[in-house]
């Protein structure tokens, strides 16, 4: 039989793919801060989330804020999916599979310029919000929602992966339509500087999942848990979420990232402006083998499609040309630049960085999933070595308060970086915690009425 089988050029090895980490170094002097957050919106009036269409849902919401403001709109088959910045090409507005919107901040040197990013987002779509009758909801969970009442966003990747996620976790559409988080972007400069920030970011996650647990309720009742959103996370796909006991071994490197992430089943190809489905085929079998398109053609990887495919990994510290911190409930807007201030701290001074370093050096694998674990439950509560674990996030902000310090940045009113600690340094003297003040609340003052739950996140 004849084979008319095609195939495009096959030149992508795994050391381009690893080139790919490698160019992510840079020295010190250029270590830059980005800050993505993800915040619910939903209408005044019904309570409910916007939906896609309509003269007040997302589409309107977007393309508001890009009439009235430095925005352009980025579109998908006519579709208004996201905004990028008119004069910062790596500063952008996207919307997450229920309508979530998220800014991706620019990368920016010091936590002021951070704040200032921040507000100046929040005032835009306050002012829009305000016109269109609509709210923003910051926190890591819904406390109300059902997912059948969650939109779905117009997005083919997302079509895709909706199909997939049931097929390998109980609670991936959850995932993708009711969790809302915080992430912190971060420079290394070198293999080593990776590894080292890798592994005290991946060792400390579970404590910042307590320290900002902010998702204690499921539809109209407490959970059970300081962080529901951590909860489902767990329940969504174990092949690309959760620890990588890797990162603690001797050996990790960017070749055992890049070998984790090779065998990780891939969502999706994208090819000619159209995203395609690729029957959980791994990024290895794909170089190694090609997919066969439509057309019957074999295409072979890219750069683009290795750069796509590690943003469609989920673990609790992800690396692609930075590291990025994937621990944290969605919070209102103090939190959101603690994050920030908190990892800076630690991880971009080095004496910091060791001392934190030192601290987590005897901390077993086992010990941190039994960890991130317990602080889903209990929050500042959980402990760690029969310990309650307060103590250690105490010395842990200590340590990042001091790297702050050593960096001597301050703002036009005089004021250092460490101001951005303050609400991190108030949740451990008062042992309360978001999630602990809203089940507090919600039991006593609110009378279990799950609409002040709703108004006490909303900015």
């Amino acid at each position: 039989m004849e084979n008319n089988t095609e195939s495009s050029e096959k030149n992508l090895t795994c050391q381009d793919l690893i080139a790919y980490f490698q160019y992510g170094c840079k020295s010190k002097s250029k270590w830059v801060i980005g800050t993505e957050h993800e915040k619910f919106a939903y209408y005044k009036d019904s309570k409910l989330p916007i939906q896609y269409d309509g003269q007040n849902g997302v589409k309107a919401l977007l393309e508001n804020l890009a009439n009235r403001f430095d925005w352009l709109a980025i579109k998908e088959n006519g579709n208004t999916i996201g905004l990028k910045d008119k004069f910062k090409s790596d500063r952008s507005v996207s919307i997450e599979p229920a309508g979530q919107i998220e800014l991706s901040g620019a990368p920016l040197s010091n936590l002021h310029e951070t704040s200032a990013e921040l507000f100046s987002h929040l005032k835009e779509v306050k002012v829009i919000g305000e016109e269109l009758g609509i709210n923003f909801l910051n926190i890591g969970f819904p406390p109300s929602w059902k997912l059948n009442e969650m939109p779905k966003m117009p997005k083919k990747r997302y079509d895709i992966m909706r199909e997939y996620m049931p097929s390998v976790g109980s609670m991936g559409l959850d995932m993708m339509h009711r969790t809302s988080t915080i992430q912190v972007n971060l420079d290394y400069d070198s293999e080593i500087d990776m590894v080292n920030k890798f592994r005290v970011g991946l060792a400390l996650q579970p404590l910042v999942t307590a320290l900002f647990s902010n998702s204690p309720f499921y539809e109209n009742e407490n959970s059970g848990y300081n962080s529901y959103r951590s909860k489902v996370w767990t329940n969504t796909d174990v092949e690309r979420t959760g620890f990588l006991p890797f990162a603690f071994d001797k050996t990790m490197s960017f070749e055992k990232y890049m070998d984790y992430a090779l065998d990780i089943p891939m969502y999706f190809l994208y090819r000619e402006g159209v995203y395609l489905p690729v029957n959980k085929i791994t990024f290895r079998d794909f170089m190694n083998y090609g997919f066969k398109m439509e057309s019957n053609k074999l295409t072979y990887p890219t750069l683009d499609d290795w750069s796509n495919h590690l943003t469609t990994l989920f673990p609790e510290v992800r690396l692609k040309q930075f590291i990025e911190m994937r621990g944290a409930d969605g919070g209102m807007p103090d939190k959101i630049i603690a994050l920030s201030s908190f990892w800076v701290g630690l991880l971009y001074d080095s004496k910091s960085l060791k001392s934190a370093y030192d601290l987590i050096s005897d901390w077993t694998f086992d010990e941190i999933v039994e960890l991130r674990e317990n602080v889903m439950l209990f929050g500042l509560n959980a402990k760690f070595r029969s310990k309650k674990i307060d103590k250690i996030l105490l010395e842990i902000l200590e340590l990042s308060s001091k790297g702050l310090t050593a960096r001597g940045i301050f703002n036009i009113k005089g004021e250092s970086e460490e101001r951005y600690l303050a609400p991190l340094f108030s949740i451990i003297d008062k042992k309360e915690t978001s999630a602990d003040y809203l089940i507090k609340m919600y039991n006593k003052d609110w009378s279990r009425n799950i609409d002040k739950v709703l108004f006490a996140n909303t900015i």
